[in-house]
């Protein structure tokens, strides 16, 4: 039985992969500073270390102590905008994190990692669907951060001292359980139930972009199904036959674009609450239309992401009235 230690693991995305790796068998370790995280969060019986990444000797001991076999790193800062506003604190979050845990994973002996890169690394593409190959030109400082991350990997494994798998995601939403939700204050779902809740219009951020309806088009994955994909990931490094390497890289995504006016549409269908949107001014850093193509990942993964864009709304529209009514 092996262990796996999930950094940033009582945010959002985490708890998700943790109930997957628990529901195969797999030990977790949560490792967590709970700036964006939840106590709560953290499946009954997990270990929760409270610190950061950028703390080594906490990351060291943790690895040491709880027999460590693998990573998977979620823990970094990830609003795009922000990214853009705040660079020097998305450089320096993201990139000490990622350099002191892999220098101390490096000193224990730790050679497995499973990295949470995302989409934002191509950046503004002029493709239609979105490969491996395609070339990496982020627009954002987040987006940057993710890909030196991807760097950072490649290097140790040149050097002979990692294998790793990077996931690229694209849009995540969607819950696994009603008290699972994103909480998040820049994805697009919660910031359209938080504005219709409130009897807002949801904002549509540039509707002059060069889609089908004028709204930007992204590829929306649900929670649950990249919790698996994470899975999936491990299942690959643990399974390497001795001597056996490997670095790869693989989008996690449908393969299907959706616009954002048609995700605030199926919002306003499934909560039968109807509040014509708002067009505001474009934020910097967002791209047109970034889209997956998947197929390496179903390939090599055996992985494939099995839940619809109404299955992701319903569910996290779900985890909002859990949320609103523990609150009351």
């Amino acid at each position: 039985m092996t262990t796996w230690l999930l950094t940033g693991g009582a945010g959002y995305i985490g708890p998700h992969i943790a109930r997957s790796f628990l529901a195969s068998g797999r030990n977790i370790v949560v490792l967590d500073d709970l700036r964006n995280g939840f106590v709560e969060n953290v499946p009954e019986g997990v270990t929760l270390v409270q610190a950061t990444t950028r703390n080594g000797d906490m990351v060291e001991r943790t690895l040491r102590d709880f027999g460590i076999d693998g990573v998977v790193h979620l823990a970094a800062l990830k609003a795009v905008g922000e990214s853009v506003e705040h660079p020097l604190r998305y450089y320096r979050e993201n990139l000490d994190g990622m350099l002191t845990l892999l220098e101390r994973m490096e000193a224990v002996g730790v050679r497995k990692m499973v990295f949470s890169s995302s989409a934002a690394v191509y950046g503004d593409v002029a493709v239609e669907t979105v490969t491996e190959e395609t070339p990496r030109v982020p627009t954002s400082p987040y987006g940057e951060t993710k890909l030196l991350g991807e760097w950072m990997m490649k290097a140790l494994h040149i050097a002979g001292q990692l294998d790793a798998v990077a996931l690229r995601y694209f849009n995540v939403g969607g819950s696994g359980a009603p008290e699972l939700g994103d909480r998040g204050v820049n994805n697009l779902i919660p910031l359209v139930f938080r504005a219709l809740e409130a009897g807002k219009a949801p904002l549509i951020f540039g509707a002059d972009w060069p889609t089908h309806d004028g709204s930007c088009i992204r590829d929306y994955i649900h929670v649950v199904d990249l919790g698996e994909a994470h899975l999936a990931a491990a299942a690959k490094l643990e399974g390497l036959p001795n001597g056996e390497r490997l670095l790869r890289t693989y989008n996690i995504g449908t393969g299907e674009g959706t616009s954002v006016i048609e995700v605030i549409n199926a919002a306003l269908r499934i909560t039968g609450i109807d509040i014509d949107p708002e067009v505001v001014a474009r934020r910097a850093g967002d791209p047109a239309r970034v889209v997956a193509d998947p197929s390496a990942a179903h390939r090599d993964l055996n992985w494939k992401a099995e839940r619809s864009l109404d299955d992701m709304v319903s569910s996290a529209w779900d985890s909002w009235q859990h949320q609103r009514a523990t609150k009351n």
